[in-house]
């Protein structure tokens, strides 16, 4: 912007660093600088979206070390803070700080405009303008309150405002998604200022997409606690479908761009491995029936094992207090089937040929023979990890975590894709399979939807196989778009027991016979592996019904780009499964986890919010009481949200 704004200011109100107190002619203090009829609204539009996008320092912090292990979409494999109860206030202050920049721009871009309509300089897009500020100022409060809980409803007003519980700032945010869209006048060009939104160049009809889709998943974000409110607003946002994000193209998304800013990608720092979650192995592990040998090139095919092949145990030097259904056990070669997007989002250690092979710290980790070793520190036995397809679980791994090298080694096990981490990618932010994975849980829940629970189900998965086929740089793999017919008709069980057919909803037997060897000897045996009964849903007497199948695939079309959203579906429903962290040690921040009780599921064991920063206590110790109150709980990784499900 030329000389627009010298300095804006981002004094936040005393209560919290969440949106400017000072009315937009109270900004400019430059006496060189534009005044509020020449600064346009735009502008601080384009900033805050941009901003969104994250540079490298935050979205280190925030995004991979926060939500992706949290969601489930990557492990903690550095021994982190989040899965395990703790956090770090640096990366929390950052993150708070830089959110409410952009909130600060939202609410920048809707006070100019109304002050333009106010002078009478109004251009004929500036109500639209308006109406998209509020929209995307809808979606950062849900991110906000997503992470750590209550905030301000009236932060926006110019006054110091009470912090709002979140029941309130729900209300308040499908109340404003529901105006906003209703007020864009979709006949109103401005291409002469497309280049301004980087989401969707100022395509009203996107934007009201958008905004209704939005308010599907803030909607059903409430569906555990305050379902009657629930269903009113889901009914009303999907009463017609043309009104939703329903095609890839209208995905909510932004050009990633290489360097250091804020277009920078989310997951570009080589040094954050970000490997497969033990969550995802056992999700993605059998799931549709599609065969390794099918999806892989020549040189797997002798790497591929049957499908009751277990793998080694090492018992000695895996973690075993935990309920993996396969803990103690190393794959020691490929999968016999997996579902296809597996191998597209996550590399096959050792596949250095492959363009799509991940770099650490600029160059290949081509390195995949780790060793075993005594407890003494002495080599054991050598073990190879190339062409296998393993996962660190999370949690405190005690005398066993210096023992075992192939669990303190990005090059043992899947990582994310290069292509996630040279920022040619779109981040999205929301998808059109998530669109009809609602509209699936709307249907099973007795709803009324435009579209049955067994088509959108099965178009939220097409359109999930599409999108690797055509909607992202993906080099080195085939593609799956063809295997979706069978995928979909599949009985096959995953490591959860859930299967993919929507008809199919007959229960996993108790366990399963797998064949194994012993690592360490080189016997041959075989055990009985029982299905993981997750006793956040249901009590854990299911594991195939309709709604695991519909959060089970919502889960994996998410990953990696949103999971915010896989976190708080589990914090929602407690699906999919998600493993506890180990205990070979005691980890005093979950001390509800237990040798008495790892072999169950309870809230406590997993994290539930984000602590607000020292910066709010410090700043405004009478606001920081007020959101403490308002949350209803500590102030604590482990307090759950309002409209988290509870047991």
């Amino acid at each position: 912007m030329k000389y627009i704004v010298k300095k804006m200011s981002v004094s936040i109100c005393a209560v919290l660093l969440l949106a400017s107190c000072k009315k937009f002619s109270e900004i400019n203090v430059n006496p060189i600088a534009a005044d509020s009829s020449q600064v346009q609204v735009e502008y601080f539009i384009n900033n805050s979206i941009i901003g969104a996008q994250m540079d490298p320092d935050v979205a280190e912090r925030s995004f991979v070390l926060y939500w992706k292990p949290a969601g489930r979409q990557a492990s903690d494999w550095d021994g982190g803070a989040i899965n395990v109860g703790s956090y770090n206030d640096g990366w929390s202050t950052n993150y708070y700080n830089q959110l409410s920049g952009w909130l600060n721009n939202a609410n920048t871009a809707i006070q100019i405009g109304e002050s333009k309509i106010k002078a009478g300089t109004a251009k004929s897009y500036t109500s639209n303008l308006i109406q998209v500020a509020r929209i995307w100022r809808a979606y950062l409060m849900s991110e906000f309150s997503d992470n750590f809980g209550p905030m301000p409803v009236d932060a926006f007003k110019g006054t110091n405002p009470q912090f709002n519980d979140v029941k309130t700032v729900y209300y308040y945010m499908l109340a404003e998604l529901k105006d906003a869209a209703s007020k864009l006048d979709l006949s109103v060009n401005s291409s002469d200022i497309a280049k301004q939104d980087p989401a969707y160049g100022y395509n009203y009809t996107q934007w009201k997409k958008y905004a209704t889709s939005m308010r599907l998943r803030l909607a059903m974000r409430l569906s555990e606690v305050d379902a009657g409110k629930a269903k009113s607003e889901f009914e009303d946002a999907c009463a017609d479908v043309n009104n939703l994000i329903t095609s890839l193209d209208d995905n909510f998304q932004v050009q990633e761009k290489d360097g250091w800013s804020a277009l920078t990608g989310v997951m570009t720092r080589s040094w954050d491995t970000q490997p497969l979650s033990v969550t995802l192995r056992n999700v993605y592990q059998g799931l549709g029936g599609i065969k390794s040998a099918d999806l892989l090139g020549a040189a797997f095919q002798t790497a591929i094992k049957p499908a009751n092949w277990l793998g080694q145990r090492y018992l000695d030097h895996f973690p075993v207090k935990n309920n993996d259904p396969v803990t103690g056990y190393w794959l020691d070669g490929l999968p016999y089937s997996i579902d296809p997007r597996g191998y597209k989002a996550f590399s096959i250690p050792g596949d250095v040929n492959n363009p799509n092979y991940p770099k650490q710290n600029g160059n290949f980790d081509v390195i995949s023979t780790r060793n075993l070793k005594t407890s003494a520190g002495g080599n054991l036995k050598s073990v190879d990890a190339k062409y296998t397809w393993n996962a660190r679980i999370d949690g405190d791994l005690g005398v066993k975590d210096p023992m075992n090298e192939l669990f303190n080694y990005g090059g043992t096990m899947p990582r994310i894709n290069m292509q996630f981490r040279n920022s040619t990618q779109k981040r999205i932010f929301f998808a059109a399979w998530e669109t009809y994975f609602l509209l699936a849980e709307a249907s099973v829940r007795g709803w009324t939807t435009p579209v049955n629970g067994k088509t959108a189900y099965e178009k939220g998965v097409t359109l999930s196989f599409n999108y690797w086929d055509n909607g992202v740089v993906s080099p080195g793999t085939a593609a799956i778009s063809p295997f979706v017919t069978a995928y979909l008709a599949s009985t096959t069980y995953n490591n959860c027991g859930t299967s993919v057919s929507w008809d199919h909803t007959t229960e996993p037997p108790a366990s399963r016979m797998m064949d194994f060897q012993d690592g360490y000897t080189g016997t041959s045996g075989s055990v009985a592996i029982i299905y993981p009964a997750n006793t956040l849903y249901k009590s854990g007497t299911v594991k195939n019904d309709l709604l695991t199948k519909i959060i089970t695939q919502k889960f994996i079309a998410q990953c990696p780009w949103l999971p915010l959203e896989t976190w708080s579906d589990h914090r929602r429903l407690g699906l999919p499964f998600f493993e506890n962290p180990t205990i070979e040690k005691p980890i005093p921040t979950l001390p509800a986890l237990t040798d008495g009780t790892y072999m169950t599921s309870n809230i406590k064991f997993f994290p539930q919010r984000l602590k607000y920063p020292s910066v709010l206590s410090n700043s405004s110790p009478e606001g920081y009481k007020q959101a403490k109150a308002a949350l209803g709980g500590e102030d604590a990784v482990l307090t759950p949200l309002w409209w988290a499900k509870q047991q």
